[in-house]
């Protein structure tokens, strides 16, 4: 997205007066574009191959493709816009699996128009963007024991497997919701090299935002005896 340009905006929906109401509260803000609608997630797909929006706002429960699945598909365009699932449910397993799909945004269609506006821009600037109930869930869910048959369970286990101990403390620590300033003082680190270790855990873990490492860090067991122990003696001293 150019800088100063508009944001253009994809609303996909299956109730037409959900996408008259998205249209008419974005549409009042000057910086935002809404370039198209769809009624089913096939046709949303379509839709974004075609207008190269950078937001969806995706419905879940859809006729002919759900919107999950449709978040699925539109994330792995070159370059990806960024997807908010908006919807009445906020039930565990569709949070969990929008954001396994590259949400970046989870939140309720009762969500005010301001803060609707305010998730647009924040998600088209690269921040995630979650209600305050899918937060909670999330939090939650990273507190709970992970089930050890689940398949996602042996990738992060692998993918943590190549954090230092200092990494693994800054991703525990993004997971429970913390800021870089939270973070700097709970392990009595500067803000800058907070920064510089949640960069490395972008690289490391090959994710996006600090939501994608929360999962990672759920899916991983952090409860689990076998946690990585492969820091230097530097590093446990940093």
């Amino acid at each position: 997205m150019s800088t100063g340009a508009p944001i253009r905006v994809v609303v996909v929906d299956d109730d037409p007066m959900v996408r008259t109401a998205l249209r008419m509260f974005l549409g009042g803000d000057s910086g935002i574009t809404v370039v198209g609608e769809a009624e089913d997630g096939e046709a949303g797909v379509r839709l974004v191959r075609r207008e190269r929006p950078d937001v969806v706002l995706m419905d879940i429960r859809m006729p002919v493709r759900d919107g999950l699945s449709a978040t699925e598909q539109i994330r792995r365009l070159q370059p990806p816009p960024q997807v908010i699932v908006l919807t009445t449910f906020d039930a565990d397993e569709y949070v969990l699996r929008a954001l396994r799909s590259g949400a970046a945004g989870f939140l309720l269609k009762d969500t005010p128009p301001a803060r609707l506006v305010e998730a647009v821009r924040t998600v088209a600037a690269g921040s995630p963007m979650l209600s305050p109930s899918v937060t909670a869930q999330l939090i939650a869910a990273v507190a709970a024991p992970p089930e050890p048959e689940d398949p996602e369970v042996a990738r992060a286990r692998a993918a943590v497997q190549s954090l230092t101990e200092r990494e693994l403390d800054v991703a525990r620590a993004v997971a429970r919701g913390l800021s870089n300033a939270e973070i700097a003082a709970e392990l009595y680190l500067g803000i800058p090299t907070v920064k510089t270790y949640v960069g490395r855990l972008f690289d490391k873990l090959d994710v996006e935002n600090r939501v994608q490492i929360a999962l990672l860090v759920h899916d991983a067991t952090r409860d689990s005896p076998d946690e990585p122990d492969n820091a230097g003696p530097d590093e446990r001293n940093s």
